[in-house]
């Protein structure tokens, strides 16, 4: 369903399992570091949060994610010309503040399931998946200015940047759920800062600490910023018709949130009678005061799998997988902007393959 109809640019064979497990193994001693900071109970709501314990405690090797962004921030630093580790602290903050996002957004939507198990607010409670999520934002900025040098301050400016427009992408995206329907247009624009400006951040943050030029940074952010387009059109296709066992969430979850994502904004603007059908049906859900998710028990799963039928008779399925392939092309355009290492380049393109052909 997501395996997009992409031809992989990489020459030679690039180990991307490989990239994402470096960024996961040198970022993990700082990141524990990190987290090691907090006051109990925090300490061990955000070791259950990373996999790291489970509900009771106990060791655990769980899902800690793909490690994307930790990956891209150290092929950055090598982009500037640097050592890998010299990214490894913007990959911890950058990870952080992807984490603060998680808990809170997870809250926020009443997803019970992320990575396979149960999510922090559900194990822990709503006041602390707040508060802890509340203080890997803290120590996000923290440990970039430990490093206490020029380029730790760029970092830390871009790093606070991206945290504001990804919060103003949370906030667009809620605001959506109550409404019957949202243009294309804000949709792409609500994505952008959720999701396309912390990866944008990722690429560049670990070339701006190994002393990259704006030109490069920039260039590197321009690629993160689409890649983190296609990333999200091909999450709201995994949001829709993704499998449980795959996904990690509940079946049918963005329709079951409301959630205004690009498959169903595309279909209502499609037109047509599967379009009408479908605006008919969101529109419905205000009177049946069912305003944000749906509540559970109010429709069956037959009724989810004829949304999703009218979405996809509408054409929103196909041409969300036709703008991930449109941002797919344009990440890998911004690279053509500056000098790279053939290697980089090599392993950006793998990962932004990546990306548009995974199934969870």
């Amino acid at each position: 369903m997501t395996r997009l109809d992409v031809k992989p640019r990489t020459r030679g064979a690039v180990d991307v399992p490989g990239l994402l497990e470096r960024g996961r193994t040198l970022s993990a001693p700082l990141l524990r570091q990190a987290v090691g900071r907090l006051a109990a109970p925090m300490d061990t709501v955000a070791a259950y949060h990373f996999g790291w314990i489970d509900a009771e405690g106990n060791p655990s090797d769980g899902d800690g994610g793909k490690a994307l962004r930790s990956a891209l921030a150290l092929i950055s630093a090598e982009a500037a010309g640097a050592p890998p580790e010299v990214g490894v602290t913007g990959a911890v903050a950058v990870e952080l503040v992807h984490n603060f996002s998680l808990l809170h957004d997870d809250f926020m939507d009443g997803d019970e399931q992320r990575r396979h198990r149960d999510t922090v607010w559900k194990v822990h409670g709503p006041a602390q998946a707040i508060l802890v999520g509340d203080a890997l934002l803290a120590l996000a900025g923290e440990v970039l200015l430990e490093l206490g040098t020029v380029e730790a301050n760029r970092a830390t400016r871009l790093l606070n940047t991206a945290t504001r427009k990804l919060i103003d992408g949370q906030a667009q995206d809620m605001s959506f759920e109550q409404r019957d329907r949202a243009t294309v247009a804000e949709c792409l624009e609500m994505e952008g800062n959720k999701t396309g400006a912390l990866l944008a951040c990722a690429v560049a943050i670990g070339a701006v600490l190994g002393g990259a030029d704006d030109v490069t940074a920039d260039a590197l952010g321009r690629y993160g910023y689409h890649l983190g387009l296609a990333f999200q059109a091909v999450d709201d296709l995994l949001g829709i018709w993704g499998a449980p066992e795959q996904t990690g969430k509940q079946a049918w979850s963005d329709l079951k949130q409301r959630k205004k994502s690009l498959p169903v904004c595309a279909a209502l603007e499609a037109g047509g009678p599967a379009a009408e059908h479908l605006a008919a049906v969101l529109a419905a859900d205000a009177g049946a005061g069912a305003a944000g998710a749906v509540p559970d028990g109010l429709f069956d799963e037959a009724e989810f799998a004829y949304r999703a039928a009218l979405i996809e008779e509408a054409g929103g399925r196909a041409w969300t997988a036709a703008e991930a392939r449109r941002q797919y092309d344009a990440a890998l355009e911004a690279l053509d902007a500056v000098y790279l290492p053939e290697e980089v380049r090599e392993q950006l393109t793998a990962l932004a393959d990546f990306v548009v052909v995974r199934r969870r």
